[in-house]
C-alpha cells in the first residue's frame, strides 16, 4: 500500500514507514543551555553519551562517529558542540570524533575522547509463551525483515535540530526495568535491555518527549505495536508494546502530544511502556535525558 500523507509513506505486514523529509529550520537551538546539556548527558560510558567541544567554525561543521553523522549544536559564542551516542558495545578506551568543516568539507580534524567502563545488572524473566523465547522457524523471516526496517529507522538523520534534549517522562509511574540489563529469558541469554521500561496500566496515555515527526509505526513480533519518532539530527525515540497508536507516519507531533497508549503487545509479561532513545544510531540510556525535578 502506498499513499501520500505529508510525504511518501509505505506500509506492509502491519508496518508503515515515513519516507519524506523532516523540513524545519536547522538554525534553531534547543532551549536548554549547552552547560545544562553537558551536565546531564555527558556520561562517557557504553550506553551513555559524550558532549564534545569541536571548535569555533563560522559555519556549521559536520561530525561523524563510527561513520555515522552526529548531532551538532552551537552555543551563544558560536562554539560548536557534538552530542555523541555511545552504544552498549562501544569499547572502553580511546576514541576519536571526526569533524569536517563546512561548506567545502575538505578540512578534517579529530577530537579525542575516552570511554570508561560501566557494569550493568542482570535480569531473569520467565515467559510462558515459548515461541517468544525461541521463535518457530516460520516466523524467522518476519523477524529478520522487521529488524531490518527498525534498523533503517534508527539510521535516519534529518536536518532539523531537536526542539529539546531534556525530556519529560513519556508516561507517569515507576521505572520497572532500567537500561542495559543483561537479560535472560527462561534461563537463555539475550541481548541487553536497550531501553527503559515504565510500569503503567493498559490504556495509559504515552506522550511525545519533544517535537518531531512520526517516522515509523508497526506491529512487530517482539515489540508489538510500536512508534518511532524522528526529533531531528539522529535523535530518534521508540515506544513499544502499545495497545493503541494515535498517529500515522509523516504526522508532526509536539512535545506532550499523546501518541499512543500503554499495552502488552509483542514479547511482554504485562502492561508497560518500553522506551528507547537513539543518537547517531546508538541506543543510549533514556534516563540520561529525563528532566530532573
Amino acid at each position: 500500500m502506498v499513499r501520500l500523507r505529508f510525504g511518501l509513506w509505505a506500509g506492509f505486514c502491519g508496518l508503515a514507514i515515513f519516507l519524506g523529509s523532516f523540513a524545519q529550520s536547522v538554525q534553531a537551538v534547543p532551549p536548554e543551555s549547552i552547560t545544562e546539556i553537558e551536565r546531564q548527558l555527558d556520561h562517557r560510558v557504553p550506553g551513555g553519551a559524550a558532549v564534545l567541544a569541536i571548535g569555533t567554525h563560522t559555519q556549521k561543521p559536520q561530525a561523524f562517529f563510527n561513520a555515522a553523522p552526529v548531532l551538532v549544536l552551537a552555543d551563544a559564542k558560536q562554539q560548536w558542540w557534538a552530542v555523541v551516542g555511545l552504544s552498549l558495545d562501544t569499547t572502553v578506551g580511546k576514541h576519536q570524533l571526526m569533524v569536517r568543516s563546512a561548506p567545502s568539507g575538505q578540512a578534517v580534524t579529530y577530537v579525542p575522547f575516552e570511554v570508561a567502563t560501566k557494569t550493568y545488572r542482570s535480569q531473569h524473566i520467565t515467559l510462558k509463551d515459548r515461541a517468544m523465547v525461541s521463535p518457530p522457524p516460520a516466523t524467522l523471516a518476519r523477524i529478520k525483515q522487521e529488524l531490518e526496517i527498525q534498523i533503517a529507522g534508527y539510521q535516519t538523520f534529518s536536518d532539523a535540530l531537536p526542539s529539546d534534549l531534556i525530556f519529560d517522562a513519556p508516561v507517569p509511574g515507576r521505572q520497572s526495568s532500567p537500561f542495559g540489563l543483561q537479560r535472560y529469558f527462561n534461563g537463555e541469554p539475550r541481548n541487553p535491555h536497550s531501553g527503559l521500561d515504565f510500569a503503567a496500566p493498559t490504556g495509559t496515555p504515552v506522550k511525545s518527549p519533544a517535537d518531531g515527526r512520526i517516522l515509523l509505526i508497526g506491529n512487530f513480533y517482539f515489540n508489538g505495536q510500536t512508534i518511532f519518532i524522528d526529533h531531528g539530527q539522529g535523535v530518534i525515540t521508540m515506544f513499544c508494546h502499545l495497545s493503541e497508536i494515535a498517529y500515522l507516519p509523516g504526522d508532526t507531533v509536539k512535545r506532550g502530544d499523546v501518541v499512543g497508549k500503554v499495552g502488552s503487545t509483542g514479547r511482554s509479561t504485562g502492561p508497560h511502556l518500553h522506551w528507547n532513545v537513539s543518537l547517531n544510531n546508538a541506543r543510549v540510556d533514556p534516563a540520561l535525558f529525563l528532566r530532573k525535578h
